[in-house]
């Protein structure tokens, strides 16, 4: 039997039917964020979902949604450095994802065996990512209230763009969703002056871990310090966060499309 899945447009808030659908056991929802529409779930059930909803491979993990700092630091390895980098993004209210390890004691939040292969690579490490934009923003904070952990991918076929249109997730991503809420307007907000041939679709993403998932050293003021953070994925604001990584550490990399 076909359902028809219930499409809302964001009123500024989380609205209950959209928080409900996302707690549900195996709940995949789509929202908008500041780059286009994520599909987002909080088990390894909602997590199956999304990869075939996407058709994506399965050794490329979710992202790790944050809804605050506190959140990221209760989840994640970080050094002091890499958390002031954090917040001055934080501050700035720019899109920001870091390859990180997990905190051991973290990994307990982690709800199933499903979602414990999944949101993370063979190496222990997952993209934790902050300031995506309100509608799903809000979305997360719902969940963080009841310490239950949110993961998301783009909500599109894997490879291709939605072009920050909600028409633009695809049918198979469309069925398959529990409900989506839509802001067209708010996501064409953030990159003015673009269309959907020059907007952004994904974030910046940078690894602060070595090839075996180590955290890379503090650099403390030195040059030439190895490992060291490496821009692997080029994005919105892209300028903005390559100038705070100037700022933030003496040495780091410019390889795009080197891991994700």
């Amino acid at each position: 039997m076909t359902t028809t899945v219930t499409r809302v447009q964001w009123p500024g808030s989380a609205p209950d039917e959209a928080v409900h659908a996302l707690a549900a056991e195996g709940g995949l929802v789509v929202a908008a964020t500041k780059v286009g529409y994520i599909l987002m779930t909080t088990d390894g059930a909602g997590l199956e979902r999304k990869f075939d909803a996407k058709r994506r491979r399965r050794d490329k993990p979710g992202v790790v949604l944050c809804a605050d700092l506190a959140q990221l630091q209760e989840l994640a390895v970080l050094n002091d450095e890499i958390l002031r980098f954090y917040q001055a993004h934080w501050e700035q209210d720019v899109l920001l994802g870091c390859i990180l390890p997990w905190r051991e004691e973290a990994k307990a939040l982690i709800p199933d065996p499903t979602a414990h292969e999944l949101a993370m690579d063979s190496r222990g490490t997952s993209c934790f990512v902050i300031r995506f934009g309100r509608p799903a923003e809000q979305l997360v904070e719902k969940m963080w209230q009841s310490r239950t952990l949110t993961f998301a991918s783009s909500a599109n076929p894997s490879g291709v763009g939605n072009k920050g249109r909600v028409d633009g997730i695809g049918e198979r991503i469309e069925r398959e969703a529990d409900f989506i809420l839509a802001a067209d307007d708010y996501v064409a907000s953030i990159q003015p002056g673009k269309d959907e041939g020059s907007r952004h679709e994904q974030g910046v993403m940078v690894s602060m871990v070595d090839e075996a998932g180590r955290l890379v050293p503090e650099q403390h003021g030195q040059r030439s310090v190895t490992p060291c953070p490496t821009l692997i994925r080029r994005g919105l604001d892209c300028d903005r966060i390559m100038e705070n990584l100037a700022v933030a550490f003496p040495s780091w990399d410019y390889r795009h499309g080197q891991y994700y």
